[in-house]
């Protein structure tokens, strides 16, 4: 497959996600079990048309186009000032349920601040909108060493969630990513882009501190855990938990 349509079939995927979950958001776990979503429906939630994707596609499209001139972290920034003003990227110019963390970092970028100094550094500001919005960077870093790939997926997380763990599950989530366009099976990728994860952190102290938090993933457990302790709450590590761990369960995009 050409490296357009690798691209193109990963933005398409995120959108159709996204599509597919808008309506039912917060909707129990139980109530979906015995009413799974299996085609587009609309309104729900947010009471939204059908197809509508939410602010997690939108900031994707964002990056992923000022990653297609170069990498400008201030030029990003303004791409998402541009969303959140003009409802840029949007799919009927509405912006609608943005984040906390996410409204407070644009409303710091439209005052002039750096978007290096705009996210939330605090524990209780790990909520997954940053790691919602990152798949772009793995197209521009698949060929990076991995400090520069850290470095690069620390600013960009950290325009709205600077908390080092948000950073950290921003970074495993690339070094998967990185590991599948090798054209490694689900479980290779898994594995080896860990074992770079802990490699990276080994010496690091504040890394290997916030490394306790993901030791499901970080310890290779996650495909073991049972469904009802996979949680589904807004915290950056659960979706990140989540995520991987219906990856390696399922081999269809429907299931």
């Amino acid at each position: 497959m050409s490296d357009y349509n690798i691209v193109t079939n990963t933005l398409l995927g995120l959108a159709l996600g996204d599509a597919l979950g808008v309506p039912v958001e917060f909707v129990s776990r139980i109530y979906l079990k015995t009413n799974p979503i299996q085609n587009m429906t609309g309104f729900g939630t947010h009471n939204q048309p059908k197809g509508t994707w939410s602010d997690d596609s939108s900031l994707t499209f964002c990056l992923a186009e000022s990653l297609s001139k170069a990498y400008d972290i201030n030029h990003i920034a303004q791409l998402f000032v541009r969303w959140f003003q003009e409802a840029y990227w949007t799919p009927h110019d509405e912006v609608f349920d943005v984040g906390g963390a996410t409204s407070k970092a644009i409303h710091k970028i439209i005052q002039g601040i750096s978007p290096l100094k705009t996210g939330g550094t605090l524990e209780r500001d790990n909520g997954n909108g940053a790691l919602m919005r990152i798949i772009p960077l793995v197209f521009y870093l698949k060929d990076f060493e991995i400090a520069d790939r850290f470095k690069i997926v620390q600013e960009v997380t950290s325009i709205t969630h600077a908390h080092l763990r948000s950073v950290l599950c921003s970074f495993v989530y690339i070094e998967i990513c990185v590991q599948i366009l090798t054209g490694e099976s689900k479980k290779d990728a898994y594995y080896e882009a860990v074992y770079e994860v802990n490699d990276f952190c080994k010496g690091k102290k504040d890394l290997e501190q916030e490394s306790v938090h993901l030791e499901r993933i970080l310890n290779y457990l996650i495909e073991d855990i049972p469904q009802d302790k996979i949680y589904s709450s807004g915290y950056v590590v659960h979706s990140l938990e989540a995520a991987i761990w219906c990856w390696l369960k399922e081999n269809s995009f429907s299931k």
